[in-house]
């Protein structure tokens, strides 16, 4: 019994506080959740950027001619394929092209990254296939043998070749921190257990608008693409002005220092705003924006894949809403030993269940991340998410140091220039 070291009375807190809600996902995979919403929805829009707008049926249609090619080039499932692009409607085609190939995704900012942070990408992720934008192909440092493909030409009109489909705890993304050696590989199973259940999913549903306005190669930034494809919203696209892609929005997710450079007050559709990130935003902000929408303080530890505890706040309340685990998902506080502590006490913030990613790839860093998990045991683990906690006497979660330098992205909004509109032919998306 790995709680027999605790009293009757914390071995009962340890899973009241510590285990979220068990909730059946209804779609594991996630572009078959998107693909849900082009057979009933086609004509609804997926995207809009700079008066360019992109429908469910297009958005599908174009991914699947893509995605075939993808496989005609020898993507496979577990494969990782590079998408260094701009914020653009060719980006999403592109980024569901690859799921749709059954590999995941392996976004970088094509405009901020340099050569040298793309050859690391490259090597570090194993990719072989990269998905750009014509202009920026320049840009992109590949090794001999590796395979370049323009997000903006026309997909050639070839027989559809089969597409194996991934599995669900095979890869979606993988992402890599601003400053650090290493990558996490988010699986599909993480992805879905978070946007397609609640509170992950923020209540978004068709006819919602989705600001992306987050840094493409962030975790939260793929939680604004992919919660909102994934429920059939339309994805605002931002341009240089993050301000004007809000202003039309019902629903925002953001880091701190993206929501800090936004007003409440020029956001008069907004009904839910959630932001991520490893501590949590400031009392001041969570005020300010709360008194405008429903808002979800969500953390995303460093080590874990997705958020793993978020709570809403009620400005009545008078005080900070307590973070607790989204469903399907077990977070612990442990100490050196791997033992559970008693509430109150505080240790490292280990995290379980389907927030658990398929492991880190490169950087010394990624020793020791992940472990058995004695608690769910089954055969699962549970991955050291670099924080120090402790839950506290009403079952929040309480964050108060790093045990390690983490890996964590702020998902800037990069505000840069937009990507040229290429000429519109067969298969080709617009921007």
């Amino acid at each position: 019994m790995p709680l027999r070291h605790l009293t009757p009375r914390d071995q009962h807190l340890f899973w009241q506080y510590g285990r979220g809600a068990g909730t059946p996902v209804h779609e594991p995979l996630v572009h078959r959740a998107v693909e849900r919403h082009a057979i009933v929805h086609p004509h609804a829009v997926a995207a809009e950027h700079h008066g360019a707008t992109l429908t469910y049926g297009e958005l599908d249609r174009y991914a699947g001619a893509l995605a075939a090619h993808l496989v005609r080039e020898g993507v496979r499932p577990g494969d990782h394929v590079g998408l260094f692009a701009r914020r653009s409607i060719p980006m999403l085609v592109g980024l569901l092209a690859v799921l749709k190939a059954g590999a995941a995704y392996v976004p970088q900012d094509i405009g901020r990254a340099s050569p040298e942070r793309l050859r690391h990408v490259v090597r570090t992720a194993g990719t072989r296939v990269v998905l750009t934008h014509k202009e920026q192909a320049p840009r992109v440092p590949l090794p001999d043998g590796h395979r370049l493909i323009a997000l903006d030409d026309p997909v050639p009109h070839q027989r559809a070749s089969p597409i194996l489909l991934p599995h669900p705890d095979d890869g979606c993304h993988v992402l890599f921190a601003d400053d650090r050696p290493e990558a996490v590989k988010v699986t599909h199973r993480n992805v879905t257990n978070l946007l397609l259940t609640e509170p992950g999913g923020l209540g978004i549903r068709p006819g919602d608008r989705v600001a992306q306005l987050l840094d493409i190669a962030s975790g939260p930034a793929a939680w604004e693409i992919l919660g909102c494809l994934t429920r059939g919203a339309t994805l605002v696209l931002c341009g240089a002005d993050p301000a004007a892609a809000a202003a039309t929005a019902t629903v925002l997710v953001a880091t701190p220092d993206v929501l800090t450079g936004l007003d409440p007050a020029g956001c008069p559709r907004l009904r839910t705003v959630a932001v991520a990130a490893e501590s949590g935003p400031s009392p001041r902000l969570v005020e300010r924006w709360s008194r405008q929408a429903a808002f979800f303080d969500c953390r995303r530890p460093a080590g874990a894949a997705v958020v793993s505890v978020m709570a809403r706040h009620d400005p009545a309340a008078g005080h900070r809403a307590v973070c607790r685990p989204v469903p399907n998902t077990t977070v612990y506080v442990l100490d050196a030993d791997r033992r559970a502590l008693p509430v109150g006490e505080t240790g490292e913030v280990w995290a379980g269940g389907d927030c658990v990613p398929a492991g880190h790839l490169g950087g010394a860093a990624t020793a020791g991340r992940y472990a058995p998990d004695p608690f769910l045991g089954a055969g699962r683990a549970m991955v050291r998410t670099g924080a120090l906690g402790r839950w506290t006497s009403d079952g929040g979660l309480e964050h108060v140091d790093r045990a390690d330098g983490g890996l964590e992205h702020d998902g800037r909004a990069d505000g840069g220039p937009a990507t040229s509109r290429p000429a519109y032919a067969h298969t080709a998306p617009p921007v």
